[in-house]
């Protein structure tokens, strides 16, 4: 992470002079993402709870009129690499300049034509291929950044879906709206409950330092892609559970009627599964705002727990080094730990008294040292601020 979880403005500033020798006309930030709870639901019309991360990423931007697409990252070595709007296609690129490139196909392709150019640095302190939507906070500070100079009068919501869209079709990664949403919507000390059907959202408190609570993000450095075929099989057969059940979406399966639910779908042991999993997920996500609204943290640690059992188990996209974190955490004094993100590696949450940090940690450090796993990153996690300009 380095010694800041956010990337110097100033320096973000300058590199922009020093890549296209002019200023800029502005800086944006969009940060990474943790969901509490609620995995996988998003793309069933279902119920989650993210909260936005103080790591961002961090666009300089300034518009040109002559429609050409410069993009320039800290993180990725070479100079800046050149586009021209009516080249871009979806599909057509694989590498990370897909993700703004998508952000400003999208825009254009629903009639803001106004979009005639930019030059974009970019710089980022979110962990990539840690299940903490790094891509997600790309794709929005350039969505924000060009919404605001090109006074495209979109809202965060607006944007949210724009840059989902960029990521379906351009990029090519069947991803819900969960994480876009979180990174332009989400309130510093607040958990966002987000109805992903019709995008309603509540800021839900989450002030963990006033009861003396922490939570931890360990991220097991086991990277995953959400383009991978193995998200694309999970989300078809959800699809195809909604289909054998006659409903829209498995959101519409009330969690007093699973079991006969799952009953209909008779053989079909891997759909059963996976409904399985989604029906109960979006029940632990009602249960936690009820819990945390009620002033009740410590009780949705078990929440947590179960919902690990239900990812490895009914989803099954747990792994070794995710398993052994929560396993580890909880018989070290965690109130809750689960995995958290798409799956496959990535990142783990874990609920902890404040005076408990250092003992945690240590175990789970020792543990990975002990099963011979690369060694985990450790850091915690503390309710941030949407997608923002920051000059």
């Amino acid at each position: 992470m380095g010694a800041s979880a956010v990337a110097d403005v100033a320096d973000v500033a300058e590199r922009f002079r020093e890549q296209y020798g002019a200023e800029p006309e502005g800086v944006w930030a969009a940060p990474g993402r943790v969901n509490l709870i609620g995995e996988h639901t998003d793309y069933n019309d279902g119920f989650v709870m993210p909260f936005a991360l103080p790591h961002t990423t961090i666009a300089a931007v300034s518009r040109r009129t002559d429609g050409v697409l410069r993009l320039h990252s800290a993180d990725v070595e070479g100079g800046a690499v050149e586009l021209t709007l009516d080249s871009l296609a979806p599909e057509s690129d694989r590498h990370w300049t897909a993700y703004p490139a998508g952000v400003v196909w999208a825009l254009r392709e629903v009639g803001h034509t106004a979009i005639t150019g930019a030059d974009v640095h970019l710089a980022s302190t979110v962990p990539t291929g840690a299940g903490l939507s790094s891509s997600a906070a790309l794709e929005v500070v350039v969505a924000l950044a060009l919404n605001d100079l090109y006074e495209l009068g979109l809202r965060g919501w607006q944007l949210a879906r724009l840059c989902q869209r960029a990521e379906n079709v351009y990029v090519g990664a069947p991803t819900g709206i969960m994480d876009q949403t979180a990174s332009a919507c989400c309130e510093a000390g607040h958990a966002l409950f987000l109805d992903t059907r019709d995008l309603s959202q509540r800021q839900i408190p989450f002030d963990l330092a006033a009861e003396g609570m922490r939570l931890l993000v360990v991220d097991t450095r086991v990277k995953h892609a959400h383009s991978d075929g193995e998200y694309g099989k999970r989300r078809a057969g959800c699809e195809k559970g909604a289909a054998l059940l006659g409903v829209d979406a498995l959101r519409d399966v009330p969690y007093d009627g699973l079991d006969a639910a799952l009953a209909r779908l008779g053989d079909e042991e891997e759909v059963r599964r996976l409904v399985r999993h989604i029906v109960t997920e979006n029940e632990r996500v009602e249960r936690v705002v009820s819990l945390l609204q009620a002033g009740d943290t410590r009780a949705i640690g078990p929440v947590l727990v179960e919902g690990h059992a239900s990812l490895r188990d009914d989803f099954r996209i747990s792994c070794p080094e995710l398993d052994l974190v929560v396993d580890t955490a909880l018989g070290a004094g965690a109130v809750g730990a689960r995995m958290t993100g798409g799956g496959f590696g990535g990142s783990a949450i874990v609920l902890i008294e404040a005076a408990d940090e250092e003992t945690v940690t240590k175990a789970v450090e020792e543990a990975f040292a002990t099963a011979g796993f690369t060694a985990p990153r450790v850091f915690a996690a503390v309710p941030a601020a949407g997608a923002r300009r920051l000059m």
